[in-house]
């Protein structure tokens, strides 16, 4: 998602360090993961965050290319709203939470980061949204405050409309 350069000096000597924040690692169905890496390499920094990004991976609700409800994640001074979108619409987001957005799979949603620019915690904070997804199933279940088993196993009565109303 982004490299940064940084150099650290000791004793009158600049060490080189390359760190590489997020990354890709996509699991079935929707879903992805975040880490970082550093080296004094490029590649070897961007394979370190890969194999951190794979320790990191979670599962995330999705309904077909969207999200299926508003969530707000937060992490240290940034927020990330993340609202469901038509089909059509595209991933409305700018920078690290669009990079988010793709990797995991959503094709429609709009976005909005509040607060803080630092791409590290943006990035976090889209993952704690990410996670706090229900199913839509959890969400009509909490909406009619009724069992999934129950949703599943009631059927709504074929109504006679009364005559001379």
């Amino acid at each position: 998602m982004a490299i940064n350069r940084v150099t650290k000096v000791v004793e009158g000597r600049k060490e080189s360090f390359v760190r590489r924040a997020g990354g890709g690692g996509r699991s079935v169905g929707g879903g992805g993961g975040h880490g970082a890496g550093k080296a004094k390499e490029v590649p070897q920094a961007i394979r370190k965050a890969i194999e951190s990004a794979k320790k990191n991976l979670i599962k995330v609700n999705l309904t077909q290319t969207s999200i299926p409800h508003l969530v707000l994640g937060r992490y240290g001074a940034g927020k990330v709203l993340l609202k469901p979108a038509p089909e059509g619409t595209g991933v409305i987001a700018g920078g690290a939470v669009r990079a988010v957005m793709t990797s995991v799979g959503i094709q429609n949603v709009l976005t909005k980061s509040i607060g803080t620019t630092n791409p590290h915690n943006v990035i976090k904070a889209t993952f704690a949204a990410l996670r706090s997804l229900k199913s839509r199933e959890s969400v009509a279940c909490d909406a009619w405050q009724v069992d999934a088993g129950d949703l599943v196993e009631y059927r709504v009565p074929n109504r006679v409309p009364r005559s001379g109303v």
